[in-house]
């Protein structure tokens, strides 16, 4: 029985340790250029990213910044803070797969991967068709 008991224990200690690793991009993070937070959560088993804060959140005429390069014109008016801009990731051996990223400067998506690199950096890697062709931006936690 202590046998059992010690094999659950353990279990239990191991599975908690890998839903950590799971969850360890939940948080925020500042982009590469320092214009923005953005907050990552969890919804079910995917994790989603908005726009929390802005360096530069109105325009020059002091107009608070919408999504205007936004493909679909009924969306151009939304405002860029609260923005989802990270959707649909899956952890995936450890890193974060299978997503999409938006980028309100040009108003195109990209599919994207994440991984985690020690604690506070996370490497963005937004792509068209291959991963092998894209960019990497090193994104900062921010808290």
């Amino acid at each position: 029985m202590k046998h059992l008991t010690f094999i659950l224990l353990f279990t239990a200690i191991s599975l908690m340790g890998f839903a950590q690793a799971k969850d360890a991009v939940v948080g925020t993070w500042t982009n590469s250029l320092g214009e923005a937070h953005i907050d990552i959560t969890k919804k079910g088993d995917k994790y989603f990213g908005k726009i929390v804060w802005l360096k530069d959140p109105k325009t020059e005429k002091g107009e608070t910044k919408t999504d205007v390069k936004n493909p679909e014109e009924n969306l151009r008016s939304k405002p860029i803070i609260g923005l989802e801009i990270l959707k649909n990731f899956s952890f995936d051996d450890g890193k974060w797969t299978g997503g999409a990223i938006y980028d309100p400067k040009s108003g195109k998506t990209y599919k994207c991967n994440m991984a985690l690199k020690g604690n506070n950096e996370l490497h963005m890697r937004g792509y068209i068709g291959f991963s092998l062709i894209g960019r990497t931006e090193v994104w900062k936690r921010f808290k």
